[in-house]
């Protein structure tokens, strides 16, 4: 079988042009991958992500946020933002893909919008005290995932999440550093495409 096409492209939101990579069947269930900030939509595509879960018949969309890659600024906060991408996406009901940076525009997402999701894998992600109140409680399904010698965002940080999530389940990466899936991406990738197969299928 020949590997998945990715495909380069754009969309506009609130007015500010966001640069995305796309591959997968388009109407294959939804998976929307976010970045750190070191990070971008290409991080994906030269880890083999992009590839790997649209050969598995997902519809998979990688975004630079904005003001990084090769994304403009937005005049959207990180909180405003979430929800007018999926708009300008067509997204429905996505699991979102979402490492440290990208947590100021993911849990939020998660918190008040929970209806729009079908699941969250948190790669480390910061913001975390910030909306731990909000996600409280909350039935999403979330995949919290941590490196075990993260000195970014504390490895206490995932079990507080854990603790407030009660349909989540928490894999620490051994010998990871905080961006994981670098150091350990057989068995991030592993425990991604589980996580999908439980929320989407």
């Amino acid at each position: 079988m020949s590997p998945a096409p990715i495909q380069d492209g754009q969309v506009e939101v609130a007015g500010a042009r966001m640069h995305l990579l796309e591959a997968g069947p388009n109407d294959g269930p939804p998976v929307l991958l976010l970045h750190g900030a070191a990070f971008s939509a290409q991080t994906w595509r030269e880890l083999g992500t992009l590839q790997l879960l649209a050969g598995k018949g997902y519809h998979v969309v990688a975004v630079d946020l904005p003001g990084r890659g090769d994304s403009a600024a937005s005049a959207l906060d990180p909180e405003a933002f979430g929800p007018a991408l999926l708009d300008a996406l067509g997204l429905a009901r996505p699991v979102v893909v979402s490492p440290s940076m990208s947590g100021a525009y993911s849990l939020p997402l998660a918190a008040r919008s929970r209806e729009r999701l079908a699941g969250l894998v948190a790669v480390a992600p910061v913001a975390i005290e910030r909306y731990l109140d909000e996600l409280r409680g909350s039935d999403l399904p979330v995949l919290i995932l941590w490196g075990e010698l993260d000195t970014v965002v504390p490895l206490a940080e995932a079990d507080r999440l854990a603790a407030a999530l009660p349909h989540s389940r928490k894999v620490v990466l051994a010998g990871a550093r905080h961006p994981c899936y670098l150091d350990a991406p057989e068995r991030f990738h592993a425990e991604l495409t589980a996580f999908l197969e439980a929320c989407l299928h």
